[in-house]
């Protein structure tokens, strides 16, 4: 695959989860964007529970996955280090766990609400890592100097936001959503770039 067609996969990842989430939320009166966790719309006891961890974990996290390999067979030159790939790769397999493990919110210590906290921080987990350790790659080339600030940025405001439930714990679930923001936009700013970026043969 080449470059457009790897930006489209990115692109793609983040269309699928908010067109999901956007629909799966507004078919259910009750759920709250304040107070309810975006996991609460696959929990164990949720109606059509599949159907967001499907589309919205499970295909999301394998979109991302898929996406983090061309994004590195651009950004590598001879000998580059493979821990960004690894890393934002891994957040998008870790990220369709969540999905293959329902939450169960009623009992925190369930196997399935446990391997479900797994793959959610691992996801994130293993983005910062990713986020981190990609402006060393991105500082070789010309054209992608440019992604270094914006993605730090989406990348610490991902952290700043992460402390919302502290200060706000009346309207915890609100912090989680401009989480999920930042680090799709850090997706998605890559993907377009990567889709613009003329192509040329990878040395990796």
């Amino acid at each position: 695959m080449n470059n457009k067609t790897y930006g489209i996969i990115g692109i793609a990842a983040i269309i699928v989860f908010w067109t999901t989430y956007f629909i799966m939320s507004r078919i259910r009166p009750e759920y709250s964007m304040f107070t309810k966790a975006i996991s609460e719309l696959g929990s164990i006891d949720a109606p059509n529970k599949w159907v967001w961890n499907s589309l919205g974990y499970i295909l999301t996290g394998i979109l991302i996955a898929i996406y983090a390999i061309g994004l590195h067979k651009n950004l590598a030159v001879e000998k580059s280090s493979k821990l960004p790939l690894y890393s934002i790769l891994l957040s998008g397999i870790f990220m369709a766990i969540s999905g293959v493990f329902p939450g169960d919110f009623d009992n925190r210590q369930s196997t399935t609400m446990l391997l479900h906290t797994v793959g959610s921080f691992g996801s994130y987990i293993f983005f910062l890592i990713g986020a981190f350790t990609y402006p060393k790659q991105m500082r070789k080339s010309q054209y992608w100097k440019k992604a270094i600030k914006p993605t730090l940025i989406f990348t610490w405001l991902t952290i700043l936001f992460g402390s919302w439930p502290f200060i706000f714990p009346n309207i915890p679930s609100l912090g989680q959503r401009i989480v999920f923001l930042f680090y799709f936009l850090w997706i998605i700013y890559t993907a377009i770039r990567l889709y613009r970026q003329p192509e040329r043969k990878p040395r990796c």
